[in-house]
């Protein structure tokens, strides 16, 4: 089974470029995207033309804003949306499905923005949102993917010392959020696979030509629970693929 997750930067944007052809040469059993920037019946009509996938979306009360959704050919048990409390899921940034064997959850976590207004807010978010993993993990295991808005350590960035507490995403208080998910069981899968690798990102910012000189960040993850990681093969990340700023990462199971 391979997996697959994007921040599309907007669903509708990246449905003009070369989105279908990239999901037909992905190939992807199940593809999580953030940022769809997209109502559910716009997701819906975006996604029409796409065969063989079941579309499961989650969109923001605000138009335009945040939003997730999950394409799988495999028919889930059961969909949930948010995690059950208001203050956080007026923003569609989570939408789950429970599987046979497993929980897979797509999350948009928030940015702490450029002049650090949410990371107050954000920092509530990481605890309320691994409270919420822990919770499903009672019941089966869990593989968690999406933005998670934060390079965790030096190598997960190009420029690790003139961000450090000074840029949204390598905040001290961000990475102890990314922190108490590895230290609460969570497996970077990645990292797990890929324990060396450097100059390995998943998003680059638009300007001065960063993706042209690879410098980016990897704010885009897999973390599973440690049960599922002899059913893991391999975890990856797709930086050839273009159309958003992020790439896509995903995992083999």
């Amino acid at each position: 089974m391979k997996i697959i997750s994007w921040n599309v930067n907007g669903i509708r944007a990246v449905a003009k470029k070369n989105l279908f052809n990239d999901l037909e040469s992905m190939d992807p059993d199940i593809l999580c995207l953030q940022e769809t920037k997209a109502q559910d019946d716009q997701v819906a009509e975006v996604l029409a033309p796409v065969n063989h996938y079941e579309v499961y979306s989650n969109s923001a009360v605000k138009k335009g804003y945040s939003g997730t959704a999950i394409l799988s050919k495999i028919s889930p048990i059961h969909v949930f949306r948010g995690m059950g409390i208001e203050e956080h899921d007026q923003e569609g940034r989570v939408v789950g499905l429970e599987y046979d064997s497993f929980y897979l959850v797509n999350v948009y976590v928030p940015n702490s923005g450029n002049d650090l207004k949410r990371l107050d807010y954000r920092q509530k978010w990481d605890l309320d949102f691994f409270n919420f993993l822990k919770k499903l993990e009672e019941q089966k295991p869990v593989l968690v993917c999406g933005d998670f808005n934060v390079a965790h350590k030096d190598i997960d960035l190009a420029r690790p010392k003139p961000n450090y507490n000074k840029s949204a995403g390598y905040m001290q208080e961000e990475i102890d959020g990314m922190d108490r998910y590895t230290r609460g069981g969570f497996v970077d899968t990645f990292r797990h696979f890929n324990p060396e690798a450097k100059d390995a990102y998943s998003w680059w910012s638009y300007r001065a030509g960063a993706r042209e000189k690879n410098v980016g960040w990897r704010i885009d993850y897999f973390l599973a629970s440690p049960s599922l990681l002899p059913s893991l093969k391999n975890a990856f990340i797709s930086n050839e693929v273009m159309g958003s700023d992020h790439c896509p990462i995903g995992v083999l199971i």
